[in-house]
């Protein structure tokens, strides 16, 4: 029972206002690539699950958004059925088959190849993979440039998946072709679309 209780339990209180509230953050990270937003919500998702990720799976996922769990989170019941029960949306099976990913070990990350990347007629039939991190603040500095950055801007996530730089130019060569990343901290959110470049150069 209690289980079931919380599968049912600790979901938005206002989802109307909350999930406006995060779908602003969301857009305007992804909009700025680099400055941190906060996310301040009353959810009480299952751990390993954090707040923020919750928070913006629960915003933008439905029935028709398969979601594809890293496998710290794919085996844990407690974590899949809180998600089924608040979001409707379907497991994906693949990372390929996901219109979402959420990832709480960059570590064990699968390649960022592996999710769906869209095709050039329907470019935004791919992944936005929502990336766990422990802090925004207190990692390596990526420097970003691109649409939506004046000059440069910088993020520093923790921990961030191996070969991530490598993986990233591979990503930004498929435009308009490939996958978006929201990082996720506990209580902020910053991300990455297809679009940025990370490094120091302006090619």
């Amino acid at each position: 029972m209690a289980a079931g209780a919380h599968i049912v339990e600790g979901g938005f209180a206002d989802p109307v206002f909350a999930s406006q509230s995060v779908f602003r953050a969301v857009m305007d990270a992804m909009a700025r690539p680099g400055p941190v937003q906060a996310i301040d919500t009353d959810l009480r998702p299952p751990a390993p699950l954090n707040i923020a990720a919750a928070a913006v799976v629960l915003t933008l996922a439905d029935a028709d958004t398969p979601v594809w769990l890293g496998q710290d989170l794919a085996r844990d019941d407690a974590v899949k059925g809180w998600l089924a029960f608040q979001t409707g949306a379907p497991l994906a099976g693949l990372p390929s088959e996901a219109t979402f990913a959420i990832a709480a070990n960059a570590a064990a990350l699968p390649s960022l190849s592996s999710f769906a990347l869209g095709t050039q007629e329907y470019p935004d039939r791919s992944t936005t993979l929502i990336l766990q991190v422990e802090t925004l603040t207190e990692g390596e500095a990526l420097t970003l440039r691109g649409p939506g950055i004046k000059g440069s801007e910088t993020v520093a996530p923790r921990p961030m998946p191996g070969h991530f730089d490598m993986q990233w130019r591979e990503n930004n060569a498929l435009y308009p072709r490939g996958i978006d990343i929201i990082l996720a901290a506990p209580d902020a959110v910053a991300c990455l679309p297809r679009t940025v470049r990370i490094g120091e150069g302006e090619s």
